[in-house]
């Protein structure tokens, strides 16, 4: 399996990733060939269990994260709080500001989605004709338009200790929020976390143009521990032993 490279993994190089079949995405959405693989045999588990399984967002590059980041910064795109709820970015304090984005969007170069591995899913089956899904919690529980989707979850990936696949954000154990929707292809995203360089990340963000890089920079590492690193024990057991290695301190 192809390991990405030190520019791919900051999302600067896409040669790692390949267009997904369209069958099994919503709109143009590129995975490593690996993640894609697993991916696919996922989908059919799933659609025997009656659920349409789609990739709504996959492969992010850096540019992508950077322009996200800098449209919430500036509050030109919807920065939400913990609850889900509308925030005035220009009211927020600047190291307010940084940790609000970074509840729910990841820092540019230090995004999952720029791997290759990690991606966003849906239940196709369960929107009607012009629906597009939002992305948020209330859609995954109980009364929510995925919330059959978020049971088989809970009991294909959260609860089968041999799977390739895990969610990497239940909204404790980081500062990123509840993504039940947000799967990562183990086997490939343990091996990128371990060759995360905080070092790296600093020269590309320094020349990048991101809002708040001052207020980022004084404290990169802290929060790279914080919000990009997953625990050992968020992987599944054949490849926690893996978590280790990263240059972030």
């Amino acid at each position: 399996m192809h390991i990405p490279t030190a520019d791919q993994l900051l999302g600067l190089d896409d040669a790692h990733v390949s267009i997904l079949d369209p069958a099994a995405s919503l709109g143009e959405v590129s995975l490593h060939p690996g993640a894609a693989e697993a991916f696919l045999e996922l989908r059919q588990q799933a659609w025997q269990a009656g659920l349409d399984l789609r990739v709504v967002s996959g492969f992010r590059s850096f540019e992508r994260q950077l322009w996200i980041w800098n449209a919430k910064a500036r509050g030109e795109r919807v920065l939400l709080d913990d609850d889900e709820r509308e925030l005035d970015a220009l009211s927020l304090s600047p190291e307010s500001l940084m940790l609000a984005i970074l509840r729910w969007s990841a820092l540019p170069g230090a995004s999952r989605h720029h791997w290759g591995s990690d991606f966003d899913i849906v239940d196709a089956a369960a929107l009607g004709p012009g629906d597009r899904p939002s992305l948020c919690v209330a859609e995954y529980v109980e009364g929510g338009v995925f919330a059959a989707l978020g049971r088989w979850l809970d009991e294909r990936v959260d609860a089968d200790p041999g799977s390739c696949f895990f969610r990497p954000y239940d909204g404790t154990g980081s500062g990123v929020a509840h993504e039940p929707w947000h799967l990562s292809y183990a086997p490939l995203s343990v091996l990128c976390q371990a060759r995360m360089d905080a070092g790296g990340l600093r020269s590309v963000l320094a020349a990048s143009g991101l809002e708040l890089w001052n207020t980022v920079d004084a404290e990169l590492e802290h929060l790279l521990q914080r919000f990009a690193v997953t625990d050992a024990r968020r992987y599944p057991p054949p490849w926690r032993h893996l978590v280790n290695g990263s240059r972030l301190g």
